[in-house]
């Protein structure tokens, strides 16, 4: 064979093998990757691989996105990348158990008929198209579960909402949460007009609200919440006792401290509605919650303050809790893997006193080294951090703000059922003493391992603690600490721990300090030199009127003032001009800092590598020169 036909084959033969080898490894490979990044963004968490191992029918995932209209939107467009790879793992993970489709809904298509039929959201894009961003879910039934718009500030929770859209299809029953509260937010039938909260737990949870003249509780409950309710009767205490004691799955939600309280609550020593203990339960397990709130400098949050004379400031609140993700407990599903801080607003604390051995009480959310108790009539009020600090007394340690109470409890009832008082409507007392002959037999002791989650506070769950208004950007995991433990309890721990995933899209820490900083700097001196600028143009006016009381018409402003007062115009219009002068010079320093980074960046991005090229180039230009010369 000549030369050149040899080099012929042998090229056509590298490029054969080259291709068979690229299909054959894209074939064994495939879902195979490396996760650099520093939050694990192309990783599944054990959880939605335990969950993809136990699919026992198949699901059909159908991701719906515009792509044309996708891409005049960057953050869509790269959002929609990041779903379409996590579902590719998804996919490969599952053992094909998880079937993956793509449909690309363009105007007057089936695809599009498709997706308006199961729900998902056109989006209004000012232009010819509409855009479609959502996943569709079926089963074998043909059950449905659908994510309508793909939000993406929500991709904290796409893994979770991912996971559980295929752990709801595989079981299609999900769990019954009873909600019992004194809170409006949190009573709005079907979730709409109540807090955010309360909207997510009707997404995830079969809701089932208890009213305040319950008689017995639902039947099948998996999860009772109980978020600072109504004053209730001993029959109805003793009833929630006994669910405890049968069931022993509850999330209780208590504040000595509520400014959110619509009325008096159980287990109320207030009668403003907004102080709340443990009471007879309390007894009985051994636990207690402080009558006082709690403040916490070390964790204190920034909220705006009114400093008087129409001036509002950013200050640090100590009765404005933030406690970061990292401090909470790193072993307990509830609060391993929450992202974020969680905010609280004036809470109170919880000790344990004298346990039996068969009964644990584990931390969840602590405040930092060196909390302090201000009292709850004060601290429902507006104070002041001066306010607060004034009345700081530091405790020698840490206090419990959140907790796990599991194990074997006693009843908070030990003389058996109280009596119940009779309507005095002659239906509902017949309904009531129905319900009363059915009630199951008095029980004393846990008759399953208890798990209770105790949370020291109410306010945070209102929107305004972990919501932008407006935006409905979430800024903080108040509503996942719920969630998970409602999750934990109901028998989806697995789920629980795929609340709270980083963002693919990492804040840019140094320069939000920089800025957090110079805004500080920045208001601090604009509004001094406002308030002097006012001040000064005040007294101005004033003399300008003196002046021209006798002078208007013959146009001499100054002719009826004195020689100091004379002096001291010149001065005010001098000082005037200044003052406008330094507020423009501290506007173009306001963001100095960042646009020298800025620059800097840019620099480093645009030459660096160029650079860098030729500096390789020079060394090895060197090395070959050096090697001749020898």
């Amino acid at each position: 064979m000549k030369a050149k036909h040899y080099l012929i084959a042998a090229s056509v033969l590298t490029a054969i093998t080259f291709i068979a080898a690229n299909l054959l490894v894209q074939k064994m490979f495939t879902g195979a990757r490396i996760d650099f990044t520093e939050n694990n963004l192309y990783t599944l968490s054990d959880a939605t691989k335990s969950t993809l191992d136990s699919v026992a029918e198949p699901v059909d995932i159908t991701f719906v996105y515009t792509r044309s209209t996708g891409q005049d939107f960057p953050t869509i467009r790269t959002y929609a990348a990041r779903v379409r790879e996590l579902l590719q793992v998804y996919e490969s993970q599952s053992g094909g158990k998880v079937r993956v489709t793509e449909i690309d809904p363009v105007p007057f298509s089936p695809a599009e008929d498709q997706a308006l039929a199961a729900g998902i959201t056109a989006i209004d894009t000012n232009g010819n198209d509409p855009l479609y961003f959502g996943i569709i879910g079926r089963n074998s039934i043909d059950d449905q579960r659908v994510i309508p718009f793909l939000a993406p500030e929500r991709e904290v929770t796409l893994e979770y909402d991912l996971t559980r859209m295929v752990a709801r299809l595989d079981d299609p029953d999900p769990a019954r949460v009873g909600i019992l509260s004194s809170l409006p937010g949190m009573t709005a039938p079907g979730g709409e007009g109540g807090y955010t909260l309360l909207r997510d737990i009707h997404k995830s949870f079969d809701v089932e609200p208890i009213s305040e003249t319950f008689q017995s509780l639902p039947e099948d409950l998996d999860v009772l919440l109980v978020v600072q309710p109504p004053d209730l009767s001993d029959r109805q205490q003793w009833l929630i006792d006994q669910f405890i004691l049968r069931k022993g799955r509850a999330v209780f939600l208590l504040d000595p401290a509520a400014k959110t309280a619509a009325s008096a609550g159980m287990f109320q020593t207030s009668e403003t509605g907004t102080s709340a203990t443990l009471g007879m339960f309390g007894e009985a397990w051994g636990i207690s919650l402080s009558n006082d709130a709690v403040a916490d400098a070390a964790s204190a949050l920034t909220v705006p303050v009114d400093t008087g004379g129409g001036r509002i400031e950013e200050l640090a609140h100590p009765l404005f809790l933030g406690v970061p993700a990292g401090d909470m407990n790193q072993d307990d599903l509830i609060t391993a893997d929450l992202a974020r801080s969680v905010n609280f607003g004036a809470p109170g604390a919880f000790e344990a006193g004298t346990l039996s051995d068969e009964v644990e009480f584990t931390p969840l959310v602590m405040t930092g080294p060196s909390p302090s108790f201000i009292k709850a009539e004060n601290a429902v009020t507006d104070m002041s951090p001066q306010q607060v600090l004034r009345q700081y007394q530091t405790e020698p340690e840490a206090l419990v703000l959140a907790a796990r109470l599991s194990g074997q409890l006693t009843t908070a009832y030990p003389q058996g059922a109280p009596a119940f008082d009779e309507p005095s409507d002659p239906l509902l007392a017949e309904i009531a003493r129905a319900e009363a002959a059915n009630a199951l037999p008095h029980v004393s002791e846990s008759e399953t391992d208890a798990q209770l989650v105790l949370i020291a506070d109410v306010d945070f769950v209102a929107d305004d603690f972990y919501i932008i208004p407006n935006e409905q950007i979430i800024v903080a995991d108040n509503g996942a600490l719920v969630l998970n433990a409602l999750d934990a309890l109901a028998g989806g721990g697995e789920l629980s721990r795929l609340r709270s995933r980083a963002p693919s899209l990492r804040r840019m820490e140094r320069v939000d300090r920089m800025r957090e900083n110079a805004e500080a700097i920045y208001f601090r001196q604009q509004a001094a030199l406002q308030d002097n600028l006012q001040t000064a143009q005040a007294r101005l006016e004033e003399l300008q009127a003196i002046g021209a009381a006798d002078g208007f018409f013959s146009g001499d402003l100054e002719a009826d003032l004195t020689e100091a007062e004379r002096t001291e115009l010149l001065d005010l219009r001098q000082r005037i001009v200044d003052l406008r002068a330094q507020l423009r010079e501290i506007e173009r320093n306001y963001r100095r800092d960042i646009d020298r980074l800025e620059g800097t960046l840019k620099a480093i991005n645009i030459w660096g590598g160029p650079m860098l090229v030729c500096l390789i180039g020079l060394f090895v230009w060197y090395r070959q020169r050096r090697r001749g010369a020898a």
